[in-house]
Formats: C-alpha cells, sequence, structure tokens
C-alpha cells in the first residue's frame, strides 16, 4: 500500500471559491487546480474547489451552514530563517493579509517557543499558527494541519498519535512535548506540542486542559485518495467509528476527526468536463455510506 498525501478539506456556507482565490493571492507556491459542480446534494448545488498553498493539496466545498470552523483544527505554517532569509518579513506580511477581517487568538509577538509567533483566526473562521522555525531543528513543511485535543478528548492526543500512526503504512514519530508540573488547567505529562508524520503528510498534536467550548467537527476533515477498493476498505475500517457519521465516503474516527475516504477517480471525474457523467455519478454516491469503487466507474463510464 503507497503512503498517502492527505488533503485537508474545508467546509464552507458559500465561500468556498472565494476563500481559496484569497488563499492562493497570498500563500506561495499556491494556485486553483480545478472547480465543479455537484448538484442536487441534500445541500443542494454544491462547488467544489481543489486547490494548493504552499504545495499542499486543499479541497473546498460551498455545502451550506451545517459546520463551522472553530481553533480545534488549524494550520501551522513555518517559516524558516535558514531557507528564507526573509522569513519574519513573509510572517508578517501573511499575518497582515490573513489579519485583514480576522481575529487574533494569540497576538503576533515573542514566545518562550518561538521568536516570533501568532494564532490568528482568518475571516472565513479558518485558524492559522504563524511561526518562525527553529533553525536547528528537523525541516518540517510549510504548512502542518495542527489539531488540539481539548474537552472530551483532551489528553488523548500521544494516543491519537499512536493510533494514527498504526494506520497510515510509512509513518513517522517526530517531536513530543509534555506539560510539566505546575501549569494548570493543564495535566502534567499531556501534550504540549508533538508532530508526527502520516504517510507522507506531516500533522501536529496538542492537549490543552482549558475548556474551550469547541471540538473536531465537519469543517475540516481530511480526504484519503484511494486506488484500489482494498485501500478504501483498510481505511474505512480502522478509521470509521461512528455509523451515523457514515455518508458519502465520509466518516469520523474515535476521537471526533472527520475523513474522507474518497477513490482517485473522483479527482478525474470532477474534472471530466461533462455536468451529465458528474450529475450521474453524484446520484450514485449520494446513496452510498462505504465508498463502492466498481459502481461509482460503471456510472462514470455508462455510454
Amino acid at each position: 500500500m503507497n503512503a498517502k498525501k492527505l488533503t485537508p478539506h474545508l467546509w464552507f456556507d458559500q465561500q468556498a471559491r472565494e476563500a481559496a482565490e484569497f488563499y492562493c493571492s497570498i500563500f506561495p507556491d499556491a494556485g486553483i487546480r480545478y472547480t465543479a459542480m455537484v448538484r442536487n446534494t441534500p445541500s443542494g448545488d454544491c462547488e467544489v474547489v481543489a486547490f494548493t498553498l504552499a504545495g499542499q493539496p486543499f479541497m473546498a466545498i460551498s455545502a451550506g451552514p451545517l459546520f463551522q470552523f472553530n481553533p480545534s483544527i488549524s494550520f501551522f505554517v513555518n517559516f524558516d530563517p535558514s531557507r528564507n532569509a526573509h522569513a519574519r518579513e513573509h510572517l508578517d506580511a501573511l499575518w497582515n493579509a490573513l489579519s485583514d477581517g480576522g481575529t487574533a487568538l494569540m497576538p503576533l509577538g515573542e514566545y518562550p517557543f518561538s521568536k516570533r509567533y501568532g494564532w490568528i483566526q482568518d475571516r472565513y473562521g479558518v485558524s492559522w499558527q504563524l511561526t518562525l522555525s527553529n533553525p536547528a531543528g528537523d525541516p518540517r513543511p510549510i504548512i502542518v494541519p495542527c489539531l488540539l485535543f481539548t474537552g472530551k478528548v483532551s489528553g488523548k492526543a500521544e494516543e491519537a498519535g499512536a493510533f494514527y500512526r498504526s494506520v497510515f503504512p510509512d509513518s513517522q514519530a517526530g517531536q513530543l512535548v509534555r506539560y510539566p508540573a505546575g501549569m494548570k488547567p493543564h495535566r502534567e505529562g499531556t501534550v504540549m506540542f508533538s508532530d508526527f508524520r502520516l504517510g507522507e503528510t506531516w500533522v501536529a498534536a496538542m492537549d490543552s486542559g482549558y475548556d474551550h467550548g469547541f471540538g473536531f467537527n465537519g469543517a475540516i476533515s481530511f480526504m484519503i485518495d484511494c486506488d484500489t477498493q482494498d485501500e478504501i476498505d483498510y481505511y474505512w475500517e480502522r478509521l470509521s467509528f461512528v455509523p451515523e457519521a457514515e455518508a458519502c465516503g465520509w466518516c469520523m474516527d474515535k476521537y471526533g476527526v472527520s475523513w474522507q475516504v474518497s477513490p482517485r477517480l473522483m479527482h478525474e471525474i470532477m474534472t471530466c468536463g461533462d455536468q451529465a457523467i458528474i450529475d450521474r455519478v453524484t446520484e450514485t454516491f449520494l446513496t452510498m455510506k462505504k465508498f463502492d469503487l466498481a459502481t461509482l466507474e460503471r456510472a462514470y463510464k455508462r455510454a
């Protein structure tokens, strides 16, 4: 089984294309790969947007106000002075762009863990943690998704990291920094910061003892592109934990994180340029929980 590159998927009310265009205008190595329309869904007609930021693939959909973004899943943006002589200036420029209409969750400044760091919730509600990386550390990608384990799953970050690494082939543990004594409400020994590689994607995870009043939901999920039915079955069996959350290739794991276990074929379908084919495949997958690749292929290729 090949190592996977996870694709964060952002659920917007109606702003998917607008948000993708905004992000692509302020991030390096960015661009929209394709757009498509899926029609007659429970949310009506939904625009799908595939785009890339700093080499990291993203997907977005305009599908109504069912989910709201919150900081339980955010995105680290690493600026490494050893690889970018203008890292600080670029960090500040991105902060200013994301601050337009946004809200600072942790003000931009110097912290014990970084000479320059800030946590910002942008105008659409998506959260970003901008940090000046330690040049002495091992390099990481520019964008790293971050899971904040709080509320009912506070204290589960280390366990979850080990679980995810057991699911994804060719995974690797990274950093692990625990809370020391005396940092209440955080529990001593829980995870202040950790990161790990799942297939080809680095992910960060942290615990929080604060009662934030939010948790994981479907606003941000992670797509796994699968080449075979065996791969779909493999990930679905290991990640799906909440039967009532299963729909159209979506599932929820035991920590509340949402996943989309999807055939890579769906990208070919969405870019085929024939709305009738897209409509036919959409009608087919709306009846599914776990995707049946053979049935989708028949719907796609039917004359």
